[in-house]
């Protein structure tokens, strides 16, 4: 396949760097989790983690980001909280595991931010993704899972609702959109599922696709 027009960057030589992305309610987490834990079973070394929050930084900054009492925030403020968040997470957690030879798998990345608080809150999409990517030096995933699920139903799959998930329909569908679009820039690195497929249909896809990586 031609790397034509596939947009740049860096990509670990060691270790393997895997992210879910979609939007609320797509099984993001279960995936990542059976993921983890297959490739445990099967030996590797795996490091699950997420974003924002999984740092001691970035549990104070998930605390600002979506709790409803912190409501409104410029949304310059919010991208710029989710880029430290990122940019602790890579120091911390990332970049030191894939150093290792380890599996990365993390429960989003810089895709959140270019469809969250880029085309959900209309910040222009070249300035954001200028910061998105600085604060991440770059580096990009190996494969980004994407779950697609229209808002609509993804947001009746939980009781209540953060600060991001309590933004109107219209918001979330700017989100899915914004995701689809980034995927279909990057089919090389990307593989996007049906949501609504049964959840071990969709983890069998994805370890097909992992193990094609590995091998």
């Amino acid at each position: 396949m031609s790397n034509a027009g596939v947009p740049a960057g860096v990509y670990a030589e060691c270790g393997l760097f895997v992210c879910f992305e979609g939007g609320e309610g797509a099984g993001k987490s279960t995936q990542a989790q059976a993921l983890a834990d297959w490739l445990t079973a099967e030996g590797h070394d795996v490091v699950l983690t997420f974003e924002p929050g999984d740092t001691g930084v970035g549990q104070k900054i998930r605390q600002i980001v979506l709790s409803p009492e912190t409501g409104h925030l410029a949304d310059a403020t919010e991208a710029l909280l989710y880029a430290a968040d990122k940019s602790e997470h890579l120091d911390k957690i990332v970049l030191p595991a894939l150093a290792a030879g380890n599996v990365v798998i993390t429960d989003r990345y810089v895709d959140s931010t270019l469809a969250y608080q880029g085309a959900g809150r209309a910040i222009p999409p070249d300035e954001l993704e200028h910061v998105a990517r600085w604060a991440t030096g770059d580096l990009r995933p190996h494969l980004t899972v994407l779950l697609d699920l229209e808002p609509s139903a993804g947001l009746t799959r939980f009781a209540g609702r953060d600060r991001i998930e309590g933004e109107p329909l219209e918001f979330h569908q700017r989100v899915r959109s914004a995701f689809l679009l980034l995927a279909e820039r990057d089919p090389t690195h990307y593989l996007v599922l049906d949501a609504h497929d049964d959840v071990d249909a969709i983890a069998v896809a994805v370890r097909t696709r992992v193990a094609e990586l590995l091998a």
